[in-house]
């Protein structure tokens, strides 16, 4: 086997700091990194699973390690991401992302937050950690994630994250707890745009914004810079319907913006929901601010966009991944098991096979050559 594969992953995770006694240490820590990130591709979900892994493939790990100690055992593995740092960890995986990966300009980029439900301990009163993730749409990869205390924190580790990412050209979009003055300010100083949802956190704001569009239908919207876009989907039985209305008049703006603090507002918006199978129907309405001048089409498909992190990323960290099911929560290794579970998920998902994910974690797991081709494809 080729070395390129060991070099492209040291120089992404190699100058993590090691945050073991120097001089006492059985094996390096790029390789430990490097097993884990296998054991995890293979379907292991614990320590355990990484170092069952790691002694069923060792005579393959040692065509590019030297494992002089042999396999870490999984303590040791428990021990070292228990104990490495997250945010340095996590930075070195943003910068892993931006080296192999190519993330599409213009492309949406939703920011949501997730619980790990299974990480907490009553018995050392530590809660369920917390975690906003970055999910690049079109490209369907994870950009990175920040750790939070609680989720009404999530409005300090929103622009945090925002700060390490490179999102520059893309549309930001975050649901309720991101719409504040600070997150939009952050969003535009990363040269990004943003859509923010606006629900009850701000009242006023969604006040005055549903009076607008209560006075705009009875005028009928007449002489008023207005767009407006409707789609109806048919399946299975069921039509749902989005209807998208898009108001840039400066009229409006001066309603809304004796709010001080709303970078480059440009548009309000109302999107209705309505879904229809048999005699049964629903309907709901959001709005939305933006800093977007662009048309209703456009900002109806980056809204539909949004929901990929929930489909695409949270939901298939919990199937796939049993995230939510995992008990491992000592010291960083939570965290630490999340950066895992994510470069795995990118790996997986850049393979163009049509297998699911879970066919895709079982055949690396028997077949050598395509456990290859899964690190070697970046």
């Amino acid at each position: 086997m080729s070395n390129e594969l060991h070099s492209s992953l040291e120089e992404c995770f190699g100058d993590l700091p090691d945050p073991r006694v120097k001089g006492r240490c059985d094996h390096k820590l790029i390789d430990i990194i490097i097993i884990a990130i296998c054991g995890v591709l293979c379907g292991a979900d614990s320590w355990v699973g990484i170092e069952t892994v790691g002694k069923a493939k060792e005579s393959w790990f040692r065509q590019f390690l030297k494992l002089e100690h042999g396999i870490p055992s999984h303590d040791t593995f428990g021990y070292v991401f228990a104990k490495i740092d997250h945010d340095a960890f996590q930075t070195r995986f943003v910068h892993w992302v931006e080296s192999v990966f190519r993330v599409t300009k213009g492309q949406v980029v939703a920011l949501d937050g997730k619980t790990s439900r299974g990480s907490h301990d009553k018995s050392i009163g530590k809660k369920a950690i917390h975690l906003v993730n970055a999910w690049a749409c079109e490209n369907g990869i994870a950009l990175g994630q920040r750790k939070v205390d609680g989720k009404t924190n999530e409005i300090t580790a929103i622009p945090e994250l925002l700060r390490l990412l490179d999102v520059s050209g893309c549309i930001v979009t975050i649901d309720a707890m991101g719409c504040q003055t600070k997150i939009a300010q952050t969003i535009r100083d990363e040269k990004a745009d943003y859509i923010l949802c606006v629900k009850d956190n701000q009242s006023k704001l969604k006040q005055d914004i549903d009076d607008w569009f209560a006075y705009g239908d009875s005028q009928q919207f007449a002489e008023m810079d207005m767009d407006f876009h409707q789609t109806v989907h048919k399946t299975s039985g069921r039509i749902e319907i989005r209807q998208c209305w898009v108001v840039r008049d400066p009229i409006a703006f001066e309603h809304i913006r004796h709010y001080d603090g709303w970078t480059d507002l440009n548009s309000i918006i109302r999107i209705q929901r309505e879904r229809r199978q048999g005699d049964h129907n629903s309907r709901e309405i959001a709005y939305y601010i933006s800093s977007l001048t662009t048309s209703a089409a456009h900002i109806l498909e980056a809204t539909q966009h949004h929901w990929a992190i929930e489909n695409s990323f949270h939901w298939v960290l919990d199937v796939t991944f049993g995230e939510d099911l995992s008990r491992i929560r000592t010291g960083e290794s939570a965290e630490n098991m999340a950066i895992l579970r994510t470069i795995a998920l990118n790996l997986l998902k850049k393979d163009s096979s049509k297998s699911s994910l879970k066919q895709k974690r079982f055949r690396a797991a028997m077949d050598n050559d395509f456990l290859f081709h899964l690190l070697s494809q970046v």
